[in-house]
């Protein structure tokens, strides 16, 4: 694991998606680093949000626009003059991508070609990571984990869009980076709860939401299984691969970023552990969709290729990672201090003393 603190102090970053859940994760590590960060983004997706809640607006280089506007962009990126990049804005739900198609397209797509053809014309960044998703894999329903050499075919809109956006990563790094840098990777991570998460048609948020109204949490695909994970494990992971290839470009490359087999668990199991973390009589209800639209029963990723490179591997198993978002929970609606509840789950991870 690097050290956060010395790698980013002063460092340039530009992060897109950064008013996001896992935006405003990274952006609370990267401030408290010393980084030098810019955000690119929408405004915040829900109120209330994290990016809010955690006072980031006024801690870093907060620009509002939309990635599929190059000109507006662009002209971010040439302010921020980022040494980093740091890509993850994008349209997240499945269920929406079915609903709105080409937007989900038009910004996960066309919105990752703006952000590489800004990294084309420019001569300051040295490392570039585009985040997508475990869903970016032709997906067979088997019980071995997706490997990095696998083929992309993501089925539903978001998923698919994810994986163009990885072949435009491809065919930008072939095309134009191959012999001059940055050096560029591309991340693939699988399902992130952790607090401050309010996304709709998420399970760890609907978990929250039904337990603050005093209702059954509603299950709709119980039987799922997904490499679920606590936030803090992909946020650390994309900040080791961008900066270990900013030092050293033979790292560049594609990595998945999953929890152990033991923690990839069906929903309605995960759903337990949340109910008996929260107590107060919390309880569930599956209520299976019939006709739904089609998402994936199983996915696993095989992380080998991150463990085996870098020595990463994951911290905090699925007990721990709801025990986190418990807390993290329970202190925000008891107007606690999110941020410091925030640094000190950061510094638990890391290992650190606070």
């Amino acid at each position: 694991m690097i050290k956060i603190d010395s790698f980013y102090k002063g460092k340039h970053i530009l992060l897109t998606g950064h008013t996001g859940f896992k935006g405003s994760w990274m952006s609370r590590i990267l401030i408290n680093a010393g980084a030098e960060l810019t955000g690119f983004s929408l405004p915040p997706p829900t109120e209330p949000n994290l990016f809010s809640i955690a006072g980031l607006e006024g801690k870093m280089t907060n620009v509002i626009g939309d990635i599929r506007d190059y000109n507006s962009l662009k002209k971010a990126f040439d302010k921020a003059k980022p040494e980093i990049v740091i890509h993850m804005a994008a349209q997240p739900i499945v269920r929406d991508s079915y609903k709105d198609p080409r937007y989900t397209y038009e910004t996960n797509v066309m919105g990752t070609v703006n952000l590489l053809d800004c990294v084309r014309n420019s001569s300051c960044v040295k490392s570039f990571l585009n985040v997508t998703t475990d869903k970016v894999y032709l997906n067979e329903e088997r019980e071995a984990g997706y490997r990095e050499d696998e083929p992309l075919d993501g089925f539903d809109p978001y998923s698919n869009s994810k994986s163009c956006s990885e072949l435009a990563t491809h065919s930008y790094k072939n095309s134009f980076f191959a012999d001059v840098g940055p050096a560029i990777s591309t991340a693939r991570a699988g399902n992130v709860i952790g607090g401050g998460d309010f996304a709709h048609d998420r399970i760890i948020p609907d978990c929250v939401r039904a337990v603050m109204k005093g209702e059954p949490v509603i299950v709709r695909n119980p039987f799922s299984t997904r490499p679920y994970q606590h936030v803090l494990e992909p946020v650390m992971a994309y900040l080791l691969i961008a900066a270990k290839q900013y030092d050293d470009p033979k790292y560049a490359g594609w990595y998945n970023v999953g929890p152990d087999d033991c923690d990839c668990v069906t929903t309605g199991h995960l759903v337990d552990l949340f109910c008996k973390g929260w107590g107060n009589s919390a309880w569930w209800k599956d209520v299976s969709e019939v006709n739904a639209p089609h998402e994936a029963h199983f996915l696993k990723l095989d992380s080998s290729k991150i463990k085996n490179t870098f020595g990463w591997h994951p911290r905090w198993h699925i007990s721990e990672a709801i025990e986190k978002t418990v807390e993290w929970t329970k202190g925000w609606l008891n107007d606690g201090n999110v941020s410091a509840i925030m640094d000190r789950q950061i510094a638990e991870y890391l290992g650190e003393k606070q």
